[in-house]
Formats: structure tokens, C-alpha cells, sequence
């Protein structure tokens, strides 16, 4: 880990550190550590943000870290075919390798840095397996996996995806080199992520060198979280501790500072972190499993919509 890097970070575009007389820093309001559970037929999962007051998550519904797992062969696992509607869903593969399919004829195979976002809508039905040559072989698998709402204007639109390879996804260095940035979605400093987002988010996936600071500019507008993937450090100009499996809350301002620390465990090598902004949505929010709507009602009709097959069907082929 990571899948997409570089030998020398220095030879990509940097992004600026905020004017510290000008930005006002985010604080850290919270930091909490992520239980741990299994999803789909059995996969280890760590729930992010599930120790979070959901007013500081919206447009984000929830975040799931899947692995780290080394898999001994004829261990990998996936889901089920299950329904979704009313959100979408990024999935972001940083090792091993997923494959998707839906009721639409939607899908493919994501691996090492890819990420597939999933625009559920109306409403469709889904799978998601490892390859069968990852099943017969066992391997490392790593990845996440985030719900993102959306307003009651989109909850019906057509679902879709789009796939964004790894070698598209922006790089980018902070501004003395110490930070590699991968932004999947979204702007930062000026410049601008491949994911074409309905609610409007940052997502970056940063890997901070050992006793490096990253202080990015934040959209004022957005939230800001941060997920430690591997190793430790800090978070805000306080110096925050948290590490991986741990998940921080940032409060109001124009900037966010991650830290990593001097030294890091024999797993990794920096201290790595996903972190997240979007643009509040404000609207009532009614989440019953795979459906994410604005009330009790549209849930019960998405439930029935479900068990009439009007989400769609399984492919024959896929049976």
C-alpha cells in the first residue's frame, strides 16, 4: 500500500500551504475509533464513522474500512446481490481486487487504486465478489467503501457509474514534498479531482512522510473529516494524536493540518489518511439498510418497490 505513487513527489504540482494569516485552522473536535464487525459473507470491516454524531457527517451517511486482510486461499469473501437507492456508493481499492455487477447491466473490475462510484438513484440491485482467481489464490485486500446522500432532487435519477482508474486520479504534492496527495474527487488548491460528484465533496487520499506536516486549504462551506488508513500522527495545528482506525472531526475553518509521526509501525512506511468534505445537503434523513431516503414513507415504498422486483433482477447469467 498505496497501489498509485511515485518514486519522487517533488516532480508533481504542489498545492500551497494556506496563508497561516489569513486561514483560520480547523480545530479538532473529535476523535473516535472505529468498531469492528463484518459485512456481505464475512468480510472484515472497520465502521468508520460509526461513533459520530451524524450532524457532523452530512452529506456522508457512512464509511466502511474493508480489511486490511491478508487472505489465505479460498478465504475471500464479498456480498450478496442486495438493493440500493436513494444514495451512492464509492468504492476505493487501494490492494486486491473487487468486481462489481447490477441489475442495469453496470459493473466491472476495480484493483490497486482504482475507485468505482456507483450512483444507486431510483434504485437497483448489486453484487459485490472477489475474482475467482483471488478466491483460489488468497491475497491482500484493503479498501473502502463510502455512502454519499443524495438531495431529494437526485434520490430517483437513473442509476450509473463511473469508474476511475488509478492512473486518473490526480497527483499531487504538498508544498515542501512531504505529502503525496491522490485526489479522487473534487478540488484542492485549484486543482480538480475525475469523480463527477452530484452533492458536491473532497475526497483525497494522503500519504504523509514520517515527521511531515500537510496543511491543505478547506473549502469554508464543507465539512472536513479525516480516516487514519495505516500508521499515526496528528490532526490540527493542536496536534491531535490519532492512528489507524481512528476517525477525526474537524470543527469550522479554511484549512486542515495532518501530522505524521517521526516514527511509524513495521506495517507502513507513512502515515496514511483519507480525507473527506462535502457540502451539506440539510434535508431529513430516513436510512433503513440499503436505502437512504428523506422519510419513514419513501422507505416503506422502497422497501415495497424491492419486493415487487422493481428495483430490478438478478441476470440470468449472473445466477
Amino acid at each position: 500500500m498505496p497501489a498509485v505513487t511515485v518514486e519522487n513527489p517533488l516532480t508533481l504540482p504542489r498545492v500551497a500551504t494556506p496563508d497561516a494569516t489569513v486561514a483560520v485552522p480547523r480545530p479538532v473536535l473529535t476523535v473516535a475509533t472505529a468498531p469492528e464487525g463484518f459485512e456481505g459473507e464475512g468480510f472484515p470491516v472497520r465502521r468508520a464513522f460509526a461513533k459520530i454524531n451524524t450532524k457532523y457527517l452530512d452529506p456522508f451517511i457512512m464509511m466502511d474500512q474493508m480489511g486490511e486482510v491478508d487472505y489465505a486461499a479460498g478465504e475471500p469473501k464479498g456480498t450478496p446481490w442486495h438493493p440500493h437507492r436513494g444514495f451512492e456508493t464509492v468504492t476505493y481499492i487501494i490492494d486486491g481486487t473487487f468486481v462489481h455487477q447490477d441489475s442495469h447491466g453496470g459493473g466491472g473490475v476495480i484493483t490497486d487504486g482504482d475507485t468505482q462510484w456507483m450512483t444507486a438513484g431510483s434504485g437497483l440491485l448489486h453484487i459485490e465478489t472477489p475474482p475467482e482467481s483471488l478466491v483460489s489464490s488468497g491475497g491482500l485486500f484493503h479498501g473502502l467503501q463510502l455512502w454519499v446522500n443524495l438531495p431529494a432532487s437526485d434520490k430517483m435519477i437513473t442509476p450509473k457509474y463511473q469508474d476511475i482508474r488509478g492512473g486518473s486520479v490526480k497527483l499531487l504534492a504538498s508544498e515542501d514534498g512531504g505529502g503525496l496527495l491522490r485526489l479522487i474527487a473534487g478540488e484542492v488548491g485549484g486543482h480538480q479531482g475525475p469523480g463527477v460528484t452530484h452533492t458536491p465533496i473532497t475526497m483525497i487520499h494522503v500519504s504523509v512522510n514520517p515527521g511531515a506536516q500537510v496543511t491543505l486549504p478547506w473549502r469554508s462551506d464543507f465539512n472536513a473529516l479525516a480516516y487514519g488508513l495505516a500508521g499515526s500522527g496528528s490532526a490540527g495545528a493542536e496536534r491531535r494524536p490519532f492512528h489507524m482506525g481512528q476517525a477525526v472531526v474537524f470543527g469550522d475553518g479554511d484549512s486542515i493540518t495532518i501530522r505524521a509521526d517521526e516514527r511509524q509501525d513495521g506495517r507502513t512506511a507513512n502515515f496514511e489518511v483519507v480525507l473527506l468534505g462535502g457540502l451539506p445537503i440539510r434535508e431529513p434523513v430516513a436510512w433503513y439498510g440499503p436505502f437512504v431516503m428523506n422519510s419513514h414513507r419513501e422507505l416503506q415504498q422502497a422497501m415495497e418497490d424491492f419486493q415487487a422486483g422493481r428495483l430490478g433482477t438478478i441476470p440470468a447469467d449472473a445466477r
